[in-house]
């Protein structure tokens, strides 16, 4: 890797000599920083070497995928979903938003940390925005993330020169639902060049990076390729710079998942069995054994 920002494999042992705050993965041929910041990202990109977001809402999860060398943690307004037992996403407030925040931060140490703008926080005035921001970073977001193409350029700016880190989101904006007639497909046909044209506004703005949510591959490859900034997919196909997804999702908590999803394991069922196998061994008197307790 040509960034100075990484070890090369073999010059592991140089760590503690350079001071470079870097670290390799388990098999140790993939060098990594301790903390993720901002220049990781974009170096990342300029190396080639995919990024990886989870979702996360509380510091139990966001310790695990935290150790397990997740790039980027997005505390997404889909804690409304996943979390809150809400139908979508519009419900989710400011408040909730710094809470599941706090939580996220505190059980992390190496992830960087990206919180949602909830619907309603940001788009009518750009103070106002700014001021729900620094609320977010104040409870321990490194960046944060809002929603829409053009039209967020005065908000971006807004926060971007007032030192806090953006990132876009283009595509199926979930926030956008109703306007957008629900969950479908984004840039196709007319909107093809509206979505380019989007994106190079936002990465002008200065976001930092861009998700892409439900965009044909085609067309996230080619914003892809004509941004300098990292962009992030989630159901945009594999010629991003990465890939974010939601964590109950891709961990297979829930009967179904989206379509573009990867269940990389069934926790919800295995959950599920182990809570049935608690229950009945209360009931017939297993647990607590001798085992399980010390009698004074």
């Amino acid at each position: 890797m040509s960034s100075a920002q990484y070890l090369q494999p073999d010059a592991a042992s140089q760590t503690a000599a350079t001071g470079q705050n870097v670290t390799s993965d388990k098999a140790g041929t993939a060098p990594r920083p301790k903390r993720v910041r901002l220049h990781h990202l974009s170096a990342a990109k300029t190396e080639g070497r995919k990024l990886t977001m989870l979702t996360a809402y509380d510091a139990l999860t966001a310790r695990i995928f935290d150790e397990a060398g997740v790039d980027m943690l997005l505390v997404g307004d889909s804690v409304g979903n996943v979390m809150l037992g809400y139908s979508s996403t519009l419900p989710v407030t400011i408040d909730d938003m710094v809470h599941h925040v706090g939580a996220v931060a505190r059980g992390t140490s190496r992830a960087l940390i990206v919180g949602d703008m909830p619907f309603g926080s940001y788009e009518a005035d750009a103070r106002e925005g700014y001021a729900n921001a620094v609320r977010l970073m104040k409870a321990g977001a490194h960046a944060i993330k809002l929603e829409g193409g053009a039209a967020r350029v005065e908000a971006v700016r807004t926060l971007t020169a007032g030192a806090i880190p953006v990132m876009g989101h283009l595509g199926y904006t979930p926030q956008s639902e109703h306007a957008l007639g629900g969950p479908r497909m984004q840039g196709r046909g007319e909107q093809r060049a509206q979505m380019l044209a989007d994106a190079l506004a936002l990465q002008e703005a200065g976001v930092f990076a861009l998700v892409l949510e439900m965009v044909p591959a085609d067309i996230a490859a080619e914003i892809t390729q004509a941004l300098d900034i990292p962009t992030i997919g989630i159901g945009a196909g594999p010629d991003t710079d990465g890939q974010v997804l939601v964590w109950s999702d891709m961990a297979g908590m829930t009967e179904w998942t989206p379509r573009f999803v990867r269940r990389f394991a069934e926790l919800g069922a295995a959950l599920r069995e182990a809570a049935a196998d608690y229950i009945a061994s209360v009931e017939n008197g297993s647990f607590p054994s001798e085992d399980h307790y010390h009698a004074q």
